[in-house]
This record gives structure tokens, sequence and C-alpha cells, in this order.
């Protein structure tokens, strides 16, 4: 009896020590969400903003005979797949990894520890990639692009529907997709279309690159939270029961050794 209540207190003692490791975690990843709400708001605004000029870039009839939007050629495929630097954060980091294996012949360009792990790659950090970073990216890919290195690009990344809700997605972001609308702006390209598409297109890619990184983070960021929410809502379910069963472990023992010492008693008046 002794030892089952001396394993029941370690017990609680244990998942005491992992709550507030919980609630460590839960308030950092509750100090990183406004901020990567923020970066991700910024991200989708200059996103939009150069798309406006790509969606009518990709009307006119010159720029529809770019390399860019050669959508006739073959399958080899490059995917950037974004993914979190670190765990704990639900089913985030597992919903990437199931997308990017549905894609096994692809040549992968990770950006978040726990994919260039995977990959063995060189670490690039999730958290902390800017716009540099996804510039310089989007130069060599579409250099590589032009030597017809690979024919497709996509990124992998998580779509931000809630705090409660990240779904994984693929976007693919060349070829271009030429539209069927016709031309109705009343913009100037200078010196003409298809070079303003061809000088364009790298600031696409990196739009698109930064983006959807910064998007991804803030569904880490708030996967974690919302697991570390549960994560804590569990350890306290589980401290109670656990000492409940103590305190009834214990009782027990103390009617067990009261009873002894009546039992003993008793004998003893006997004799």
């Amino acid at each position: 009896m002794g030892a089952d209540i001396k394993a029941l207190k370690n017990r609680i003692k244990s998942v005491d020590s992992s709550l507030h490791l919980t609630k460590a975690m839960g308030l950092v990843a509750s100090s990183k969400i406004r901020r990567a709400n923020d970066e991700m708001r910024r991200g989708k605004q200059y996103f939009k903003a150069v798309m406006n000029v790509m969606d009518e870039l990709r009307t006119i009839p010159e720029c529809k005979r770019s390399i860019f939007m050669n959508t006739s050629a073959g399958d080899r495929t490059r995917l950037i797949v974004i993914a979190g630097d670190r765990g704990m954060a639900g089913g985030y980091n597992s919903n990437i990894l199931k997308m990017y294996r549905e894609y096994p012949s692809a040549e992968v360009i990770p950006v978040g520890k726990r994919i260039c792990d995977r990959v063995g790659s060189d670490f690039v950090s999730s958290e902390t990639y800017s716009y540099a970073d996804a510039k310089a990216l989007a130069v060599e890919l579409c250099s590589d692009y032009v030597e017809g290195k690979f024919d497709r690009l996509g990124i992998i990344s998580t779509k931000y529907v809630n705090m409660m809700v990240q779904e994984a997605r693929i976007d693919w972001v060349l070829p271009l997709v030429p539209s069927d609308r016709p031309s109705s702006s009343s913009m100037i390209f200078e010196p003409d279309a298809s070079s303003v598409l061809d000088s364009a297109i790298p600031e696409y890619v990196a739009a698109f690159i930064i983006a959807t990184v910064r998007e991804s983070f803030a569904c880490e960021v708030a996967a974690r939270r919302m697991a570390m929410d549960s994560a804590e809502k569990n350890a306290q379910q589980m401290i109670e029961d656990l000492e409940l069963e103590y305190n009834s472990a214990r009782q027990s023992m103390i009617t067990q050794e009261i009873t002894e010492i009546v039992a003993g008693s008793g004998t003893k008046r006997r004799r």
C-alpha cells in the first residue's frame, strides 16, 4: 500500500512538471501570435499587389508566348516545402510531411528544421526567413527554370483558416497560367509587356515564397498554442484524477492502520 502511494505521489509530481512546461510553451506561443499574424498580413498584402500586375500581364497576347507561361512542358517538379522549426504543434508538421510524401520524385527545397532534417539538408529557419532569402531563392529558381532544369514549381505550405483550423496545401507557382479574359487595363508597360513580365517574374516568385512562409509560421504558432492548451487541460485533469486516487489510497491505508491498532488492542485485553 505504501509503495502504491509513493508511486502515485511521484506520478503527480511528474505530471505537474509537464504541466509547467506546457504552460511555458503556451505563453511563448501566445507572445509570438500577434507578430506572426501582422507579418502574415503584410506578406499577403504585398503578394496581392504583385498579383494585380501579374494578372494583367497574363491577359496580354505577347506575354502568353513567354517561357514562364509554357504550360505544355514536362513534369519535372521542384517543391518548396515549408515546415516548422520545432514540434509540439499538433498535426502541423505531420500534415506537411504527409503531403510532401505524395511527390516522391520531386526535387525539394526545404524551409524549416523539421523538413530540413527529413531530407538531410542544411537548416533553413521558417521563423527567421526573410524577404532577402526569398528574393535570392526566387532569382535562382527563375534562372534554372529558363535553363530548363525543371518544368514546374510548387510550394507546400499551410493555409491559415483561423486559430483553431490550419490546412496543408500545395500551390503551383510556375509556369503561370495564361488568362482567357481580354485585356482591359489602361496600364502602359515600358519598354514592352513581355520585358516587364520577364523582369517581374522573380519579384512574383519572391512575393509568393515570403507570403506562404509567413502564413505558415502564423499557422505553426497558432497550432502550438492550441496544442499546449489541450495538453494543459489534459495534464490538469490527470492531476485531479491522480490526486483523487492518491487520497483514496491514503485514506484506505490510514483506515487499515487504525483497524490493525484496534485489533491489536483488543487482543491484548483478552490476554
